[in-house]
């Protein structure tokens, strides 16, 4: 099982039926050290970034997912994004979009 963190569209339930063909299932965690940008990738989606401070936390959903469910993903969230492993303050880890500087 993974889990794909979600602080932005993800959650979305119409954003989900329309990349995945149905509705994730997910709980509530957080991200540790990272700072959520609002309107930072083409002026309108939000963006994370690592500060490595354990106090930063940014809230969203841990979703379940597979390994058609993380292409589908990567292809929704463009180049912009890159999608990196992270650990949850659940525990558990998650992979999570960042900012994909190249």
């Amino acid at each position: 099982m993974e889990y794909l963190f979600s602080y932005g569209t993800l959650q979305d339930l119409q954003v989900q039926e329309y990349i995945f063909g149905r509705l994730l299932k997910g709980k509530t965690d957080m991200v540790l050290g990272f700072r959520k940008l609002d309107n930072a990738v083409y002026g309108r989606y939000p963006l994370v970034i690592k500060t490595n401070d354990p106090k930063d936390k940014v809230p969203g959903m841990a979703y379940e997912v597979n390994a058609d469910d993380l292409k589908k993903a990567d292809i929704y969230e463009t180049s912009a994004y890159k999608r990196q492993k992270f650990p949850l303050e659940s525990g558990a880890e998650a992979w999570i979009y960042i900012e994909n500087s190249h």
